[in-house]
């Protein structure tokens, strides 16, 4: 059984895109749950795993690291991953890939934290750019492939690497349009994305840099997790 190697779930949004589509698909696999600030146990996940970073899966003696890699392993031995028609697959491997390596500035600002609510000091240029480009992309999917997932239909990769930009406009309220924000509803309602939030809340393990940032670029208007 695959075995997938995740950090804290109230941050790690890099973490959610694999487990978010495994268990929508319901691919089998055991989670192992990594605390940020505790170095000992980091330490040792080093040994399986050098980069030293979450998302891992092991299969058997199979190492995949990255959120992208593991979601193309997974590809290769199950259908649903990616849409079947070419040309929606070519479009959602796009998509999944801008989101990949872009997007920096609402990565920044508005970094992952599921269980707070938080309004942003500033939203500056470059913020209001990803998030207008956030919504003409989704905007593209929807529209070209008839929804209500961007790439068809069903929940493929392309839906779970913006799963957790859903987060991000719960906790920072952000604004987009009416496709937009009804189609980030419609993420934060599906039974993984459920699971992934009532575990977030749960958990009483706090980052401090993580909390740190947060509170530097925005105030905390009410925090939901567990004391």
């Amino acid at each position: 059984m695959y075995r997938l190697y995740i950090g804290n779930k109230n941050y790690s949004s890099w973490s959610l895109r694999p487990w978010a589509l495994m268990r929508q698909l319901e691919l089998p696999f055991v989670e192992h749950l990594l605390p940020f600030g505790q170095p000992a146990l980091w330490a040792d996940y080093r040994k399986t795993v050098p980069s030293g970073k979450v998302p891992a899966l092991l299969d058997g003696d199979t190492l995949v690291w990255d959120s992208l890699a593991i979601v193309e392993y997974l590809a290769e031995r199950h259908a649903g991953i990616w849409p079947a028609d070419a040309g929606a697959r070519a479009w959602a491997r796009s998509a999944a890939a801008e989101m990949h390596s872009g997007f920096q500035e609402l990565r920044h600002r508005c970094s992952m934290s599921c269980g707070v609510r938080v309004r942003l000091h500033e939203v500056p240029r470059s913020l209001a750019h990803d998030i207008a480009r956030l919504g003409s992309l989704w905007n593209e999917g929807l529209e070209r492939f008839g929804g209500p997932y961007l790439a068809g239909d069903a929940f493929t990769a392309v839906d779970a690497f913006f799963a957790p930009v859903a987060f991000r406009i719960q906790t920072y309220s952000l604004i987009l349009d009416t496709a937009s924000a009804a189609y980030a509803r419609r993420l934060l309602g599906l039974s993984s994305m459920q699971g992934w939030y009532a575990a977030a809340l749960e958990e009483k393990m706090r980052d401090e840099p993580h909390e740190i940032e947060i509170q530097q670029l925005g105030t905390v208007l009410q925090d939901l997790r567990q004391r």
